[in-house]
């Protein structure tokens, strides 16, 4: 468990530690070339303590920077108050990387037999302090850089993910409401039925159980397989076609390739409801509904249509079906998927979602 927060603070930081050895490793190379090519030596342990104590020192004082800093990440909405917060830090690194680093050079000159000359300490400590300035300047640039990005993509994930879960929340509450507004509906016809035709209402009550069962299997989904979907529609118009019979006459016509494609649940029986309530309820003729599922490119199209029905009275507005069905189309699908109600030019009203493929 101890390891945990050193692993992820490597994962969360995998690209900014390779370029980190990487750079070192450049210097040190650079170092070796410059020796060799200006001592004319084969000692290349020199160069590589050089810059080896150099990153050795320099890695210890960010890493302590790094590890007191972390509570100004809040200051990078505020780019000059984050670098005025980090530049008290420069003070530690003018301080500390001369003794350290070059202690430990003449530490291991020492154990091999040799004296390690530098400059006067005044000039090397001015000297060295210009460098690490320098660095210290770039290494907080960079820093910056990948901090800045890294909570602007936390702060992206943190809102999709209240996205999620707000759609969730919106789901649940639309697919509760959708539920018990089917179940009424539906009691509504087998009332009508009771007093009328006994017979028909038993065998439009064991509809209603297949119906309800089907849905009850679904859970707390708030998509499924076409497939489930158009069962679920085909037991609801049997159902109200029980109801109104020799009134209604229904045409299924399904590309059976799209059946393993997930809708939304119960999306198809409002569009269907909407035909009964409205068309077929205040007609004596005969209705002719179609249903299609078809797809266009990157869309599956799912159609409701009728011959009869008038616009004006099927986007009434205040109804439960049709307002349900477009606000879980807008949680599922955003912009990408929507809901069109039309008249048709040959009469009658047509329904359409449009959903991605």
């Amino acid at each position: 468990m101890a390891d945990y927060p050193r692993m992820t603070f490597l994962r969360r930081n995998a690209v900014f530690v390779s370029a980190w050895i990487l750079f070192w490793i450049l210097m040190m190379l650079v170092a070796v070339q410059d020796f060799m090519r200006n001592e004319h030596s084969h000692a290349i342990w020199k160069p590589l303590l050089w810059e080896g104590s150099s990153a050795l020192v320099v890695t210890l004082l960010a890493l302590v920077q790094l590890r007191w800093s972390h509570t100004d990440d809040h200051l990078l909405g505020t780019p000059w108050r984050w670098f005025a917060r980090q530049s008290r830090w420069l003070s530690m690194y003018w301080i500390a990387f001369v003794p350290l680093a070059f202690g430990l050079r003449h530490g291991v000159y020492a154990l091999v037999g040799e004296t390690y000359r530098h400059d006067p300490v005044p000039q090397l400590f001015l000297y060295e302090s210009m460098k690490i300035t320098i660095f210290f300047g770039l290494f907080m640039a960079i820093r910056f850089g990948v901090q800045s990005y890294r909570a602007l993509l936390d702060a992206r994930l943190r809102a999709e993910r209240s996205n999620t879960l707000l759609r969730q929340a919106q789901l649940q509450r639309l697919g509760q409401q959708m539920q018990p507004h089917f179940l009424f509906n539906a009691l509504n016809t087998v009332s009508a039925l009771i007093w009328t035709d006994p017979v028909r209402a038993d065998a439009t009550l064991t509809q209603l159980a297949d119906v309800l069962r089907e849905t009850l299997a679904l859970g707390d989904r708030h998509a499924a397989p076409l497939a489930t979907e158009l069962r679920l529609a085909r037991g609801y118009a049997d159902v109200m076609a029980e109801r109104f019979a020799d009134r209604v006459a229904i045409a299924w016509q399904v590309d059976d390739a799209l059946l393993d494609r997930e809708v939304p649940v119960m999306s198809l029986q409002p569009l269907l409801e909407n035909v009964f309530k409205h068309t077929v309820e205040r007609r004596r003729g005969q209705t002719h509904i179609a249903v299609s599922v078809r797809r266009e490119g990157d869309e599956i199209v799912l159609g409701v249509e009728d011959d009869a029905g008038q616009l004006a009275a099927t986007e009434r507005p205040g109804g439960i079906g049709l307002s349900n069905l477009r606000a879980r189309i807008q949680a599922l699908y955003g912009d990408a998927g929507r809901l069109d109600i039309a008249a048709r030019p040959q009469g009658g009203v047509r329904a359409e979602m449009r959903l991605p493929c």
